[in-house]
């Protein structure tokens, strides 16, 4: 039995790499006439357990038959090369060298060692033996990937089939005919026929959870060409609202609810990242203070929760590679940080990423609640509801107006000194300046070019007159 399991050993070690199976024949002598055994069930039972009794490891791809003839038996046992060398009986490997095997040398195993990481293809870049090349959009793969990729000189000089094409940037399997699974997320006509979670669940809830009522819902589907710019449509024509806050009360500011380009850049990266033989859609929620990403998929490779998300990781190389090829990442570990950098920027709070669901990875984004801010020290409070009631809503808004249409002749400084006046029209310059920490002599300049705008005047001497504001009459 010793000698048996050496050699099925050997056979599944396969240290030529001819990648034809091996066949163990007992029964038979050398010159091929038979023996005359007889092949019991015990006897077969005894060799089929060869598989996994332990002693060989990995466990070997082998099968076991028995033929009977007039002259004798033969039990042969088929042996396939392994995809995870070494295999080691015992402890020791052992190698086919011509007719015979023997134990591995430390050069040999360190072969054997190299190839199993050769072997080791992550899933977007194994076969889809279900698909064939006329399940991919070729029309799409040249423009889209090749010729960014390549260059579209050397694309038009390359008197190669498109199978071969594909083979060379790992998008299909010549030996077994067909696109790999990468060629089918990113090209495919119905990349769902043969990975049904590959597509974006988007539903906007009133409330701030699944239970509350749903105000719209959309599936996106289709290949990563399709899918990734419908994505940045929907982020820009219905996620992503501007709306006006008022900074003061001539100013007013135009503000995100989210920073475009961070949400962006999460919803890519959950497609980049995601276990693509899960079932689970990418899951896009909007709440009514907050977005949801759930994607398929946690945490991979080096990445972990101690490190992430300094170390990063790709569960698919291939789609990552294709996906920076075509301008949608730039697999620089950067995505992140600028994230959050963004959102700080934009006013919402920072990013919560939850990476100790072990299949599945979820991001959280907060609104912008409120943001009112100003450059001095003049704020919504300071201005005051009974400003209306001073000077009226209509004259404000008037003075607004005018502001605005100087604003690209007005410092920021220039349009809040016009606001102290609007706020108190006796004030004077030496008050100005405290209230903004300037010299009398820059508010004095300030004012002497707002006067010659004609934008404001004085009613009156320095010391007992008062500030007005020029509001054009109404229909002039």
């Amino acid at each position: 039995m010793d000698k048996f399991q050496e050699a099925i050993c050997a056979f599944a070690n396969d240290l030529p790499n001819s990648r034809k199976k091996g066949y163990l024949i007992l029964g038979a002598y050398d010159n091929g006439t038979l023996s005359g055994l007889k092949v019991t069930d015990d006897l077969l039972k005894k060799i089929a357990a060869i598989r996994s009794n332990g002693n060989i490891l990995p466990i070997p791809v082998m099968s076991v038959e028995s033929f009977q003839f007039p002259e004798g038996d033969l039990l042969v046992a088929e042996v396939s090369p392994s995809d995870l060398p070494p295999v080691r009986y015992r402890g020791r490997s052992f190698i086919r060298i011509g007719p015979r095997r023997d134990i591995a040398t430390e050069a040999e195993e360190r072969i054997l060692a190299e190839r199993r990481m050769s072997f080791m293809a992550t899933f977007d870049t194994t076969p889809c033996f279900s698909a064939k090349l006329g399940d991919i959009n070729t029309d799409l793969l040249r423009p889209k990937y090749l010729e960014p990729l390549l260059g579209k000189e050397v694309v038009a000089t390359d008197n190669r089939s498109i199978e071969e094409q594909m083979a060379a940037v790992g998008m299909y399997d010549t030996e077994h005919q067909s696109p790999t699974y990468a060629a089918v997320a990113l090209f495919g006509y119905k990349p769902r026929r043969f990975m049904p979670g590959l597509y974006v669940q988007y539903v906007r809830f009133l409330g701030e959870d699944v239970t509350s009522e749903v105000e719209n819902e959309l599936q996106l589907d289709g290949n990563y060409c399709e899918l990734l710019p419908r994505l940045e449509s929907l982020l820009e024509l219905s996620v992503i609202k501007k709306k006006p806050v008022f900074v003061s009360v001539l100013r007013e500011e135009m503000i995100n609810n989210y920073p475009y380009y961070a949400i962006r850049e999460l919803l890519l990266n959950a497609c980049m990242h995601r276990d693509l033989q899960s079932n689970t859609p990418l899951r896009f929620y909007e709440f009514a203070s907050h977005l949801e990403i759930l994607n398929a998929g946690g945490l991979y490779g080096n990445a972990r929760p101690e490190n992430f998300p300094r170390v990063n990781d790709y569960r698919n190389p291939l789609i990552a590679s294709a996906m920076k090829t075509m301008g949608y990442v730039n697999m620089f570990n950067r995505g992140v940080g600028q994230v959050q950098t963004d959102l700080k920027e934009n006013g919402n709070p920072p990013a919560k990423f939850d990476v100790s669901l072990i299949t599945a990875f979820r991001v959280d984004v907060k609104s912008v609640a409120s943001k009112n801010s100003s450059s001095y020290p003049i704020s919504t409070h300071d201005v005051g509801d009974d400003v209306g009631d001073r000077v009226g809503d209509d004259v404000v808004d008037d003075i607004r107006n005018v502001v605005k249409a100087y604003s690209s002749q007005l410092s920021e400084r220039q349009i809040t000194v016009i606001e102290l006046m609007v706020l108190n029209p006796f004030i004077s310059a030496r008050e100005m300046s405290l209230k903004l920490s300037m010299t009398s002599r820059t508010i004095e300049r300030d004012i002497a070019k707002i006067k010659k705008l004609g934008i404001v005047e004085r009613e009156g001497d320095d010391h007992g007159g008062t500030w007005k504001v020029l509001v054009p009459h109404k229909g002039k």
